[in-house]
């Protein structure tokens, strides 16, 4: 399965069939207080450019239109946990929820997850660290984002431990060729680098989240054949970290240039788009 939704997810999340998703991986706002936007540009060779590069080459620059979107909530947690509570029907009962947030609102999440799902159901605050953008001189630059993991049933879940991507050893000298060879098993805090500006893997669409991240989490807590739910898709990371590990995915978004860039992202793999209403009534066999 393998579908692209286009719609308010408030909306979709009452419409989609129960118990269909292993996992819900989202990236909601981070309510930032400001518009989420990412300057593209097209640079090409030119005598009269108004760059000027290695070898004083010149270039000239084009800016592209880029994707945006408001990010300032009167009242933040309210407009997640609505959706949050939503959602966590279509879950499986060895589901699993990952919100990924940063420091503005991730301690008012965590509580408010912790008061519906409970404590025991929390399990892991995940530190995502980075180490690039701009530096201040005022305070500590801000370089990690959190993301919660909480399970439906503390005793039966999808970790799957030998799924899980090693990394180097820091000094492989102490412990051997062996295990220096197979390299270590990750913590909490992970860290990848963001989405390259010049790489291919960059959509152009703001807030963006490295396929690392999303391709750990799901080779780990899904088996092949699974389907996970993302309902704040934006730029699809979550729905190819799927398709590349023979997972399905339902994606959910309302920004019609979101649609746009998953929809080109993920064409090799043939996503379904609907563009939904109150009205649309969602029912499909989740085996298919």
């Amino acid at each position: 399965m393998k579908k692209i939704l286009q719609g308010d997810n408030l909306s979709v999340l009452r419409t989609l069939p129960r118990a269909f998703a292993r996992l819900a991986y989202i990236d909601p706002p981070f309510n930032t207080g400001r518009t989420q936007a990412r300057e593209r540009m097209h640079v090409k060779s030119a005598a009269d450019g108004e760059r000027v590069g290695f070898g004083g080459r010149r270039y000239a620059v084009e800016r592209l239109e880029s994707p945006t979107y408001e990010d300032d909530f009167d009242d933040y947690i309210s407009f997640l946990m609505a959706r949050i509570e939503e959602a966590l029907p279509c879950l499986t009962a060895d589901g699993s929820l990952f919100v990924h947030l940063d420091y503005r609102e991730v301690h008012h999440a965590k509580v408010a997850l912790d008061r519906l799902l409970g404590r025991d159901r929390f399990r892991n605050e995940i530190i995502w660290a980075y180490d690039f953008g701009g530096r201040p001189k005022r305070w500590w630059p801000a370089k990690h984002d959190s993301i919660l993991w909480y399970v439906l049933d503390p005793k039966r879940y999808v970790f799957q431990f030998d799924e899980m991507d090693r990394i180097p050893y820091m000094a492989p000298g102490l412990v051997g060729k062996e295990k220096a060879a197979r390299g270590k098993t990750p913590t909490d805090v992970w860290w990848h680098t963001i989405v390259p500006t010049g790489g291919k893997e960059k959509t152009g669409y703001p807030t963006q989240k490295p396929l690392g991240v999303l391709e750990r989490i799901i080779k780990v807590h899904t088996e092949p054949g699974d389907i996970v739910l993302d309902f704040f898709a934006g730029s699809g990371t979550t729905g190819e970290a799927a398709a590349r590990h023979d997972r399905g995915f339902v994606l959910i978004d309302d920004n019609p240039e979101a649609i746009a860039v998953m929809s080109k992202r993920l064409a090799a793999w043939d996503p379904e788009v609907v563009e939904t209403t109150e009205r649309t009534n969602l029912v499909w066999d989740p085996k298919t």
